[in-house]
């Protein structure tokens, strides 16, 4: 999926980041506000991950984003 198209529906994606990342805040996700680079920091903060494993489990979690993420329908 594109990342661009994950940034464009945030508010929906952020459920399914809570799901992967479960100490990420509500308001680390507001913070974020779908930029690549601020999610990667926060997964860094708080799990004590370096760079590069967080940007590892970002790209597997973008490779599972699908369109029913960003469905109004369950």
């Amino acid at each position: 999926m594109n990342w661009d198209r994950i940034q464009g529906n945030w508010k929906q994606a952020t459920g399914k980041a809570k799901e992967q990342w479960g100490k990420l805040t509500d308001d680390d996700l507001d913070v974020i506000a779908g930029r690549r680079d601020q999610l990667a920091g926060k997964i860094q903060e708080r799990y004590g991950v370096a760079k590069d494993e967080a940007e590892k489990q970002l790209a597997a979690w973008e490779r599972k984003a699908t369109d029913a993420w960003f469905s109004d329908k369950p």
